[in-house]
């Protein structure tokens, strides 16, 4: 089994510096794989190199992607 890596968006800091701003692709964000909750609702889940993060957050780095990853059978 391989794992796929899907594009979803990029993670920047905020123009005040005090948060995250993440902007995701909606098409992509609605084609990408979902999976279920036990209260019924429906989830994506996604990452960010935590590295790359903590580059940005120190001002070494100015974006880094937001993904999601898909085992592929």
């Amino acid at each position: 089994m391989s794992t796929k890596s899907q594009l979803i968006g990029y993670v920047r800091k905020s123009k005040s510096g005090g948060a995250l701003r993440m902007s995701i692709d909606a098409e992509a964000f609605s084609n990408a794989v979902k999976f279920p909750a036990k209260d019924g609702r429906q989830f994506v889940s996604l990452v960010a190199n935590a590295d790359k993060v903590s580059q940005i957050l120190g001002g070494e780095r100015e974006v880094t992607s937001l993904c999601q990853l898909i085992d592929e059978d």
